[in-house]
């Protein structure tokens, strides 16, 4: 049986210079912001890493580089699935796959268009499973674009039972969906990650196996905190609750060039270049500045709090 990868897992940003190369000094530094603010995996080569917009060649080295600074330090997971041919799906996961991650990820609306169904599914997953090491961990992610689709019971039992899938991250945004899935994977081996803000804690209440949203970007200690101490602390963790939705709210606000804004502010890299994001988010969202101010001051005002009792 697999392994599973669960914890607060990071969506990686990728940082770009002003004139659209890879900042890979200010990448590393990014890497290590989320070890020092409590993750406990990286999921590198994802939508917010923009890899819909990354050639091969980069996505190969996005993954490769963040497995060489990482050094074992925590696991690192990978996709880069993006391509439309199943053959271009092969070369692509078998590039990333050969640079050494601990885990591959497919995206669950690679497997099928949108008008197909499960046993469309089901085919294009075997041809991959067979393609693939079979020594790799294996993750799968409903990515929302081009289109999200969600797994269905049935899918998510499948994959849970050839016993090669260690990760599922969930972009249900539903907690029902959530319990429903924790259930159908009991003692499998196959860690349910919800991936959105507004339930991060009742899902983790639930019984899922972590957080990997996107605002892991920016205060992922507080996520991690919430996981580890909410449980003995409830009425603390349903405050903070309330601050880590809020402030997960601002994500339609240019995302991911909202948290290269936050990142550039900390000092972390100095672009907020972005290949998907190509308007002045300043000018189309106004005030952003001041709300950004009140996401830092709310996240400085709990993480004395948080040390405080553990």
């Amino acid at each position: 049986m697999t392994a599973p990868v669960a914890g607060i897992i990071p969506v990686m940003l990728t940082p770009f210079t002003d004139d659209d190369r890879i900042d890979w000094a200010g990448y590393e530094a990014l890497i290590e912001w989320y070890l020092a603010n409590g993750a406990e995996a990286l999921f590198a080569v994802c939508q917010s890493s923009e890899m819909q917009f990354l050639t091969l060649a980069e996505r190969v080295e996005l993954a490769r580089f963040t497995m060489e600074k990482v050094a074992g330090r925590v696991p690192v997971v990978a996709s880069g699935h993006i391509s439309d041919r199943l053959d271009d799906q092969k070369e692509e996961l078998a590039a990333v796959a050969a640079t050494g991650v601990d885990g591959l990820v497919l995206v669950t609306n690679r497997l099928a268009a949108a008008d197909q169904g499960t046993e469309v599914l089901r085919a294009h997953l075997d041809r991959l499973l067979d393609a693939l090491p079979q020594d790799l961990m294996l993750g799968l992610y409903e990515c929302p674009a081009p289109y999200r689709r969600l797994l269905t019971d049935d899918e998510i039992a499948h994959c849970a039972g050839t016993g090669r899938f260690g990760i599922l991250k969930d972009v249900s945004c539903d907690l029902d969906t959530v319990r429903r899935r924790v259930e159908i994977t009991r003692g499998s081996g196959l860690a349910i990650v919800n991936a959105n803000a507004a339930i991060a804690w009742p899902a983790l209440q639930a019984g899922a196996s972590g957080f990997c949203g996107v605002f892991n970007n920016v205060h992922p200690d507080l996520y991690r905190w919430i996981q580890d101490h909410g449980a003995a602390h409830p009425d603390l963790a349903e405050e903070l609750a309330v601050f880590l939705v809020l402030a997960a709210a601002t994500e339609p606000m240019g995302y991911p060039k909202l948290a290269k804004l936050y990142h550039q502010r900390l000092g972390t890299f100095a672009g907020i270049h972005s290949r998907a994001v190509r308007y002045d988010i300043r000018e189309t969202f106004w005030a952003l500045d001041a709300i950004l101010d009140r996401i830092e001051q709310g996240t400085a005002q709990f993480r004395p709090r948080l040390a405080a009792i553990g």
